[in-house]
Formats: structure tokens, C-alpha cells, sequence
């Protein structure tokens, strides 16, 4: 089993930003991919970005590319998101989640482990 626990989130005027972070403890991997997804009240959840196992890959959803930075330290088994240039529209539950693959992963389902969740409001 692995255990994922965010932090990071909180209130934010638009235009601010927030850095999440993901910490990984049980049968981690450092070949896993690693992912963030995002649900927003009534809405389904949504991929945001992922980083594979060695971080020299990354892949991002339209809507916060060159906003947003995915990236990992093995070492500290942890994966972080920072957010620059927040909207409004990206107020929503922030998930980590992590996949025994060492390649990238976009689809909920194509991942293994899941966080709780941390909460991102982005005031206008």
C-alpha cells in the first residue's frame, strides 16, 4: 500500500499563487508516475498534470499549461505543484495520485493510489 497526503492549499486572490505538495510513505517506487487532478463542486474530476518516475517527462492539460509546474524529489518522495497566475476557475479539491508505471498517466483510472485531497479557492 501507499499513503499520499497533500498540503499546500488555501485561499488565494487571482493572479496569486500556491505551491501543493504530495508526500509518498508505504511501498513507494521511485519508478512510479506521479499525477495531480482536480475536482470542482459538481463537476467531474480532472487531470491537471503528471511527471514521470525520473521527472525528465512531464505532461500538462491545456488549462494550466504555463501556469502551472509539476515536478518530484525522489529522494523525499514527494511530488509538488506550483500554481502561478491563479483563476477563479481553478477553485477545486486538489489530488495527487501515483501509478506503478513508469510512464506518464492522464486518465483517473490509470492510476493506483490517491490523496485526500487539498482545497484551492481562488478568489476573484
Amino acid at each position: 500500500q501507499v499513503q499520499l497526503v497533500e498540503s499546500g492549499g488555501g485561499l488565494v486572490q487571482a493572479g496569486g499563487s500556491l505551491r501543493l505538495s504530495c508526500a509518498a510513505s508505504g511501498r513507494t517506487s521511485s519508478s512510479d508516475s506521479m499525477g495531480w487532478f482536480r475536482q470542482a463542486p459538481g463537476k467531474e474530476r480532472e487531470f491537471v498534470a503528471a511527471i514521470n518516475w525520473s521527472g525528465a517527462n512531464t505532461y500538462y492539460a491545456g488549462s494550466v499549461k504555463g501556469r502551472f509546474t509539476i515536478s518530484r524529489d525522489n529522494a523525499k518522495n514527494t511530488v509538488y505543484l506550483q500554481m502561478n497566475s491563479l483563476k477563479p476557475e481553478d477553485t477545486a479539491v486538489y489530488y495527487c495520485a501515483t501509478r506503478r508505471h513508469y510512464g506518464l498517466g492522464t486518465a483517473s483510472g490509470e492510476y493506483d493510489y490517491w490523496g485526500q485531497g487539498t482545497q484551492v479557492t481562488v478568489s476573484s
